[in-house]
């Protein structure tokens, strides 16, 4: 049994209700309470009896809450960082990105990661331990207080698929309609390419947006900038990939870091759109970002719009990622290069 109600999606929540001896439809109120209400102690869910308060106490349930040990607030854009505390001294990164009328929260589900992608700070961290449900649905919960969160977006530090079960907790209890009531398709789960994860998700009930970071045309040089390609080499990758498109029928995004003289060329357009024949999808460039430590570079504006273009021209939908958060070390790949209280 999770002990932590926040951790809990409605059924989970049920089972433990009916577990003491109580009626399934109080789990409603619990997760309401939280999940709506914002309510972070078991004796102030006062849609429930003194008696089950206490019961539930007496079990060793509780609420947790992220601690917020700093935010920083990009003055270029208004890209905002959030830091968050965790009790056992880890620490995590999200960021609430504004564009128009869209919120997008970019989440962490890993305290570190240990894909090793060598484009991201976050990679260098390796892998202290996976996130609850719960830690992860708080990050929508602290910057829903400062707006209002349309899409979430679990791009932050850690690899998704590899923290699958609590990843997908999270999103059922982001999408209940008793809670944040966030719609599926503005979730979007983001993975290096976990190959069982992919195929996982295909036979879920629920079906959040899918988005891989691909970043390379060839097994040569996505295996110099991502390791798991050695383990899931691309035929693989896009075999699982077709494989879940013909079950879900589901578009996916593909996420290609641009890297000066790596895979930034016009030669590697041409090769990715060959690798993306028969596939449905779109690309969204990314301009490298840096960080201390990597001596990789950006080949600038006018190379991405030059790659965007090949792509544009053989018919894939591309947008190119507007760079935000660079001066708070909050845009994509920056997150844990200056983690408060460790010098990168």
């Amino acid at each position: 049994m999770e002990k932590d109600l926040k951790s809990n999606t409605v059924a989970g929540l049920e089972r433990l209700v009916v577990g003491l001896g109580q009626p399934k439809y109080l789990a409603g109120y619990i997760f309401s309470a939280i999940h709506a209400h914002g309510v972070n102690d078991i004796s102030a869910i006062t849609t429930l009896s003194k008696l089950l308060r206490a019961k539930l106490v007496e079990e060793g349930c509780y609420i947790s809450k992220l601690d917020v040990v700093d935010k920083l607030t990009d003055p270029d854009d208004g890209t905002v960082k959030y830091v968050f505390g965790l009790p056992d001294g880890g620490r995590i990164e999200s960021v609430l990105l504004f564009d128009d009328d869209r919120r997008t929260l970019c989440v962490s589900t890993q305290v570190g990661c240990d894909m090793g992608c060598v484009f991201c700070a976050t990679g260098r961290l390796g892998l202290e331990r996976n996130l609850t449900a719960g830690e992860i649905v708080d990050q929508v919960n602290v910057a829903g207080g400062d707006a209002r969160i349309s899409n979430v977006v679990f791009m932050g530090m850690g690899e998704p698929l590899a923290n699958y079960d609590a990843v997908l907790d999270a999103i059922r209890i982001l999408n209940n309609s008793k809670g944040r009531n966030i719609g599926i398709r503005h979730l979007t789960m983001s993975t290096c390419g976990l190959i069982e994860g992919i195929e996982r998700l295909a036979d879920e009930s629920i079906q959040p947006r899918l988005a891989i970071s691909l970043n390379a045309p060839t097994d040569a040089i996505r295996q110099k900038l991502m390791p798991i390609t050695k383990r899931y080499p691309l035929n693989k990758l896009f075999a699982a990939v077709t494989r879940y498109q013909r079950k879900t029928r589901n578009r996916v995004t593909f996420e290609y870091c641009l890297i000066k003289g790596i895979n930034d060329t016009v030669l590697h357009a041409q090769m990715l759109v060959k690798r993306l024949r028969g596939i449905m999808c779109n690309v969204n460039l990314i301009e490298y970002n840096p960080h201390p430590g990597c001596g990789l570079k950006s080949g600038g504006r006018q190379a991405i719009e030059r790659f965007a273009g090949v792509l544009k021209d053989a018919g894939v939908e591309t947008t190119i990622r507007l760079k935000m958060g660079q001066k708070i070390n909050a845009a994509c790949g920056q997150l844990g290069s200056k983690r408060t209280g460790k010098s990168e």
